[in-house]
């Protein structure tokens, strides 16, 4: 039930959250540098006091693991700097990879403890431990939102120590091997403590980042998503922008009075819901003013006279019938722009020219019309 909880918490991370968890993985190599720097150093001196050759094996391949492990984080640092940007599933390969050197790690530190144990020597012991309780305690730290990790992590540090000291029969090494596992025990807690933490924490983020996005009034987006939605959108495929301002919103709020003039413009966002595919942004630039960014644009003229059909249909608000027009500007990429800001400037130059005509739609490809001394592909190279 518990890691059910925590699993499902971990996929609720939005792709940009968790990339940068992954990211924040690779931050440093510090940790990683200490543990085998420590290890080299006990295990050279357990290896010199006892001459045990486990020890040295033991000792070599932690060395080599760490080796392996900076190798792969250096990596992960140059793949920040190519393109394509980092994708979710890439991050996964990423992260497991990590994880299982962390294992390992864990694994082999845990079994130099263990052989420190059987081999006796109290100081060699204590540093042996040492370096375990350490380590696990950079887990805690730094595997919270992995909390299967983590646990994996604690128990390949602690069960070999611990076997090896429950097998005794004296007292002291019982002693030894209940901490150990109170050790994991309440390494543990700490893990579950900081998920369930970090997980609020994240939730809190992505509400107000929704709510950052989101127009209050309508419950379409603002005019921020744009920035952030349309390019992304745009490198996708190809687009249509239909760029829409109300026609005669203005005199039925003067007449009527705000509320109704507010309940006029819930009524046309939920008419632009209802047309608008799944996929498709809708955006409220503020006013009496939006934007529909379509994907299909294999029909975004039939797309403008849908909206202009759905929007010009007479409204009711409180008993009262009214009517508005709309006037819509419509950019297809690549022909009317290459970047988001060559379509929304065409779509609002299209849009004033179905406002001269008092309502309807305007392509912006029947406005193209070459300056003077300019060739219409050079007027289209934004």
């Amino acid at each position: 039930m518990l890691f059910n909880r925590m699993e499902s918490g971990r996929a609720s991370i939005s792709d940009a959250v968790y990339l940068e968890v992954i990211t924040g993985l690779h931050g440093t190599m510090l940790p990683n540098i200490l543990a085998a720097a420590c290890l080299a150093m006990v295990g050279a001196i357990t290896t010199y006091e006892t001459g045990d050759r486990v020890t040295a094996g033991l000792t070599a391949a932690g060395v080599v693991v760490a080796i392996v492990r900076l190798i792969e984080m250096f990596a992960f640092r140059r793949r920040l700097t190519r393109a394509p940007q980092l994708g979710r599933a890439e991050a996964v390969r990423w992260e497991r990879r990590y994880v299982t050197g962390t294992i390992v790690t864990a694994l082999i530190l845990g079994l130099f403890a263990a052989r420190s144990i059987v081999l006796g020597d109290a100081l060699c012991c204590v540093m042996a431990v040492g370096i375990g309780f350490g380590f696990g305690a950079g887990v805690v730290a730094r595997l919270a939102l992995r909390p299967v990790a983590a646990l994996l992590d604690l128990i390949a540090i602690a069960a070999p120590a611990a076997i090896v000291t429950l097998m005794q029969p004296d007292l002291r090494h019982v002693g030894l091997g209940l901490l150990i596992l109170m050790y994991v025990v309440a390494s543990f807690e700490m893990v579950r403590l900081s998920f369930n933490a970090s997980i609020k924490q994240i939730t809190l983020k992505r509400q107000f980042e929704q709510l950052s996005r989101v127009d209050p009034m309508t419950g379409l987006a603002n005019r921020s998503a744009l920035a952030t939605d349309l390019p992304a959108m745009l490198a996708a495929g190809t687009i249509a922008v239909h760029t829409l301002d109300l026609d005669r919103f203005k005199e039925a709020n003067d007449r009527f009075g705000h509320p109704v003039g507010d309940a006029l413009l819930k009524q046309v966002a939920g008419r632009l819901r209802a047309i608008a595919a799944a996929d498709d942004l809708l955006v409220r630039m503020g006013g009496d003013e939006f934007v529909l960014v379509q994907r299909a644009v294999d029909d975004a003229e039939a797309m403008a006279m849908r909206i202009v059909n759905a929007i010009s249909a007479p409204y009711d608000v409180d008993g009262q019938t009214i009517e508005l027009g709309v006037s819509v500007g419509v950019a297809v990429a690549p022909d009317d722009g290459r970047t988001a800001e060559a379509l929304l400037s065409r779509s609002d130059r299209a849009l004033y020219r179905a406002k001269e005509s008092r309502g309807g739609y305007v392509l912006a490809r029947q406005l193209r019309m070459p300056e003077a001394g300019q060739t219409v592909s050079e007027g289209l190279a934004a």
